[in-house]
């Protein structure tokens, strides 16, 4: 069921953005007085699952989630209508009208994903704020994962910046250090300042294995015990607080989440804190390394700040995460291409849909709606024939030498620019494929 429902978030998410890219090529195509034969939700070669004639236009949606089109009457796209470019040019057709009208039908798509995703930044602002835990709040220093303690740091560390700069929220250190290929973390250690060094194997590393790197510490308040599990059994209640286990000190979470992964299949004896009584429960522990437990929520030991937004101020604040966002996405790229091995971890469709909650939240599916309009008007943006930046490309050389490349040579463009998406395609989701076999 989790899965259905990113699944139908996803698509949701999906339509909405591919439905108002089309409709950005589709307005201004109207208002130049273009021929639209078709405008369509989805692919549909062989057959549609809706279709409905008006006027000259046919709409409909296609059965292939793989993006939507609009059908301009004279246009070389991927509908490849070779018979159609045959004959001689029509008023109503895109190859009769100027270069600066076409050009603004091409870069209406890409437009309009930049203004949805400024407004629904700006929307999910004014309506939820902007909450996270500040970096200097959390007290209590940092667990660290496998490589971070490769690297030098360890547990109890409190960072203060990366390659000294610092950074606001805790949960963006990864971030800053993979995206910015860092060099250095500093820590706080016993009192002292200290330079981790990150190398690009550490950040090659990271990107291959999803490494966090670092997490807020915080003890293991127990705030829910699922039934038919082994720590019910044993008697543990919500409220009882894990202060060792096996005789070995466990101050914080992390400390409890590591001795039960070297414990699996074994029972464990828990020394826990009930209404300041000290008992102990003897439990086994599961194959995956879990008594059937859970913590607080990390607002029960750490103060987090909200930055709320008026209507008003929304709006600036939009604009200035959609080019956060612009600017994250194209140093993204730049790792995919710079750091070793770190295109293996590009993914496709599976990937995207893992990115929504495995339950229905407004928050989240807007938030990341709008992550996926600025990515759709990037990705749509770049110079690659059958892209809305291929066709951008040629009609900026248009305007330049006032000459209109040859048609044969737009047509295997075409046909270049479909094979190299339909091979980025074909690798992104079989990466797809492969983690999910191994896993």
């Amino acid at each position: 069921m989790e899965v259905v429902t990113q699944a139908l978030q996803f698509i949701l998410s999906l339509s909405i953005l591919i439905v108002l890219h089309e409709l950005g090529h589709f307005i201004p195509a109207k208002l130049f007085k273009t021929k639209i034969e078709k405008f369509y939700l989805f692919f549909d070669p062989w057959f549609s699952l809706f279709k409905v004639k008006k006027g000259e236009t046919e709409y409909g949606i296609g059965w292939l989630p793989l993006g939507g089109y609009v059908k301009i009457a004279g246009m070389i796209d991927e509908s490849m209508d070779k018979e159609q470019m045959k004959q001689p040019p029509q008023p109503w057709e895109f190859r009769s009208k100027p270069a600066w009208q076409r050009l603004i039908i091409m870069v209406g798509g890409v437009t309009v994903n930049v203004i949805l995703g400024i407004l629904i930044y700006a929307m999910v602002l004014f309506a939820w704020g902007e909450e996270y835990l500040p970096t200097k709040n959390v007290t209590n220093g940092v667990a660290v994962d496998t490589l971070a303690w490769q690297m030098g740091m360890r547990d109890g560390d409190k960072i203060l910046s990366v390659d000294n700069k610092s950074v606001e929220s805790i949960t963006k250190v990864p971030y800053e250090v993979l995206i910015n290929k860092a060099k250095s973390i500093q820590v706080e250690r016993d009192g002292q300042k200290m330079d981790i060094t990150v190398t690009e194997d550490d950040l090659s590393e990271m990107i291959k294995n999803k490494y966090t790197l670092v997490e807020p510490r915080f003890p293991f308040d127990i705030d829910t015990v699922l039934p038919d599990k082994s720590a019910a059994a044993a008697g543990i209640k919500k409220g009882d607080k894990i202060i060792a286990i096996n005789n070995a000190s466990t101050p914080y979470y992390q400390d409890v989440v590591k001795i039960l992964k070297n414990n699996k299949n074994l029972p464990v004896e828990i020394a826990l804190l009930r209404n300041n009584d000290s008992i102990t429960a003897t439990a086994t522990v599961s194959d995956e390394g879990k008594l059937g437990i859970g913590p607080k929520s990390l607002d029960n030991y750490f103060t987090f700040e909200t930055r709320e937004y008026s209507f008003f101020t929304a709006f600036p604040a939009g604009i200035n995460k959609a080019y956060e966002t612009f600017d994250g996405y194209i140093k993204q790229l730049k790792v995919l291409f710079t750091v070793k091995d770190a295109h293996k971890e590009l993914g496709g469709f599976v990937a995207m849909g893992k990115a929504y909650s495995t339950t229905w939240d407004w928050q989240r599916f807007w938030a990341f709606t709008a992550f996926l309009s600025i990515v759709l008007a990037i990705m749509n943006i770049l110079p690659i024939p059958a892209l809305d930046g291929g066709h951008v490309m040629f009609l900026l050389y248009e305007v330049v030498t006032r000459r209109k490349p040859n048609e044969k040579f737009m047509e295997y463009a075409q046909y270049a620019g479909m094979m190299v998406l339909l091979a980025l395609l074909l690798y992104a989701n079989g990466n797809d494929v492969v983690r999910l076999f191994n896993k």
